[in-house]
């Protein structure tokens, strides 16, 4: 459990597991088979790719967390143009997801301190004198 922790730390985390998932809904959302999409053309087509292509960006910014800004900017595009190709970016739920994991990524900074943990502020905290 310490060695996930400590895994998970050094890397955004949540950013990327939110871009998964939202890339996963709206693959979920999508009604029609593959076959009915090779037949309708590109625009199908696409709508199966961007979602694709939001999930490979979330797995890689957990994985390879050092191109982490190119990865998220790339992952905010593709949710972006999920918007016209899958059913409303997956009725706005997986649109959602997308663009917050996608900030929360852009916005991680590897070389910050990590908070304490609110218990532990609560524990160490002076009592307040009420005059």
């Amino acid at each position: 459990m310490v060695a996930f922790r400590r895994w998970r730390a050094a890397r955004p985390f949540w950013g990327g597991l939110l871009l998964v998932l939202g890339g996963a809904e709206i693959l979920l959302t999508e009604k029609a088979s593959l076959k009915v999409v090779m037949h309708i053309g590109m625009q199908g087509l696409a709508g199966y790719l961007l979602p694709g292509l939001m999930m490979i960006c979330g797995l890689l910014i957990l994985f390879n967390p050092a191109q982490r800004l190119f990865y998220s900017i790339l992952g905010v595009l593709a949710t972006l143009g999920t918007w016209l190709t899958s059913n409303l970016g997956g009725f706005l739920i997986g649109l959602l997801l997308g663009v917050v994991g996608s900030c929360l990524t852009f916005g991680w900074l590897p070389d910050q301190e990590p908070r304490p943990a609110r218990s532990w502020r609560r524990r160490n905290r002076e009592p307040v004198s009420h005059p």
